[in-house]
């Protein structure tokens, strides 16, 4: 399938990995871009990237909704993370867009949802030395998808966590709609 990498496939390698294997104890996390910002979600939670897809779009849904895609007969709610984290739309035509896919826990459920992401990054193993807690900023400031930062290099990554981030009440759970 074009435009599509499966975790399950060694086409994975073309993301690219920081270190050549996972270190003994570290935690793997799959990073994107959202305007300048990188951030990371656990490699467990992602199902495939699809390089570019087609989004189809459906009316009363929250702003954040990009829409659906039909992933091998299966219908998948995607999620704009730029809409979400208050950031502007990127311009480009709503239905070529660049897709990571999420295996989410909903109550005792799995189910997939897509996140729409300015570009995938890199594949890090991160050990738990150099995972720390997200700052308290505030009551202004709403961090409850974050689980942390990584610190990578330089760099500090956002983690995210793809439970809390793609809840059904967080997408409007368009199942019931």
């Amino acid at each position: 399938m074009e435009g599509v990498i499966g975790l399950g496939d060694t086409s994975i390698a073309a993301i690219g990995t920081s270190e050549s294997g996972a270190s003994k104890g570290a935690q793997q996390f799959l990073t994107f871009m959202l305007d300048e910002q990188e951030y990371g979600v656990d490699i467990l939670d992602v199902q495939e990237i699809r390089g570019k897809g087609t989004v189809t779009r459906i009316p009363n849904v929250p702003s954040d909704i990009r829409g659906i895609i039909n992933l091998r007969g299966i219908i998948v709610p995607v999620v704009d993370l730029r809409v979400r984290f208050g950031m502007e739309a990127k311009s480009a035509p709503p239905k070529r867009v660049s897709i990571v896919v999420l295996k989410v826990k909903s109550g005792n459920r799995e189910r997939a949802v897509g996140i729409v992401v300015d570009a995938v990054s890199d594949v890090y193993s991160v050990t738990a030395d150099n995972i720390k807690d997200a700052p308290e900023m505030g009551d202004d400031v709403d961090h409850e998808f974050a689980s942390g930062l990584a610190i990578v290099g330089e760099r500090l990554i956002i983690l995210l966590e793809a439970s809390k981030l793609l809840s059904g009440e967080a997408t409007g759970d368009l199942e019931a709609r």
